[in-house]
């Protein structure tokens, strides 16, 4: 058996400290070794379940450490591109947070250093490592509804309250398109393979700077899509795929375990059928390819040229709204 990818996080970010960091330390393959943060309160937490973890005070202090061969960045929105750069430039892997940079272009540098080092360098979008992502995109191309006429998407919640909130803050790449859009957007082009050819409709409502309603639909070359995504409505996620012989629905799609069961009901020929995933943790999923794909050179599920298809789409989006 191979030795296991030993990995540091740049950042005591909450969703480092919920999701993450615990996927990092129980993913086979993998093990959670370093982390920075200038916060020993902060530090505490992580080593109580990681007894053994090295504590950097700044993030260049871990990049330099010889032991650590991946990094994780949970930074805001607006760091990623630099910290990205930088973790490769120091030789080690990379896995960054979604969005992993604010315009496609943005990506060009990261994929051009990632060919360059030879090292893996990837966007956190874990959905795509989730069995019932996979499932569904096979069913979709398989043919299971017939002819795909129409997808639908909805992933809201509301932070009205939480002004703080760095999805609230402008200057930090904050917005619910770069936060959920890039879920309900990426989620299609997953499943069906297809990029839009037109925003046919952008109707955005801002606050203070951000998105914090979006309705925006598409035109794909062989199907309509509709998107709702919001940061200051009821929280609701369910994505539809809406074929001329069935219909298959996501009703946990983006945060299964926490919202509710991950579950596709596809329903076809009079008859409903549902498959459960109630166990799959696509965290601990997404962190073992990542390994896979370090130590034995397996296709990352993931790579960064789905990740800049998908923020083309939210440029596009921008774009439409003016």
């Amino acid at each position: 058996m191979s030795e296991p990818v030993r990995w540091g996080i740049l950042g005591a970010a909450n969703f480092a400290r919920r999701h993450m960091a615990p996927a990092i330390h129980a993913a086979e393959g993998a093990e959670f070794t370093a982390l920075a943060t200038g916060s020993p309160e902060k530090a505490a937490y992580f080593q109580s379940f990681a007894p053994g973890l090295k504590v950097h005070g700044t993030y260049d202090a871990l990049l330099a450490d010889p032991s650590v061969e991946a990094v994780y960045i949970p930074l805001p929105n607006h760091l990623h591109v630099e910290w990205a750069k930088k973790a490769l430039q120091a030789g080690k892997h990379v896995l960054c947070e979604k969005p992993m940079a604010m315009k496609a272009e943005e990506f060009d540098d990261l994929i051009a250093l990632r060919d360059e080092t030879g090292l893996l360098a990837a966007e956190a979008y874990m959905i795509v490592h989730h069995p019932q992502w996979q499932r569904a995109r096979e069913l979709v191309q398989g043919g299971a509804i017939g002819k795909l006429i129409h997808v639908e998407g909805v992933f809201t919640y509301n932070n009205a309250e939480d002004k703080a909130n760095i999805r609230n803050d402008p200057a930090k790449g904050g917005g619910g398109i770069p936060d959920i859009g890039v879920y309900t957007y990426g989620a299609t082009r997953f499943v069906t393979g297809q990029e839009p050819q037109e925003i046919t409709h952008a109707d955005i409502t801002w606050d203070n700077g951000v998105d914090v309603i979006a309705r925006v639909s598409a035109r794909f070359s062989s199907f309509s899509a509709h998107w709702l995504n919001s940061m200051r409505m009821h929280p609701i996620q369910d994505m539809t795929f809406h074929g001329d012989t069935g219909l298959l629905r996501l009703t946990a799609p983006f945060n299964p375990q926490v919202f509710g069961e991950a579950r596709i009901e596809l329903m076809s020929d009079g008859k409903s059928v549902v498959e459960r995933f109630p166990a799959a943790n696509h965290y601990k999923l997404q962190v073992e390819a990542f390994g896979r794909s370090v130590r034995g050179g397996a296709p990352y599920p993931c790579p960064l040229e789905f990740s800049r298809g998908t923020q083309a789409m939210i440029d596009m989006v921008f774009e439409a709204a003016g």
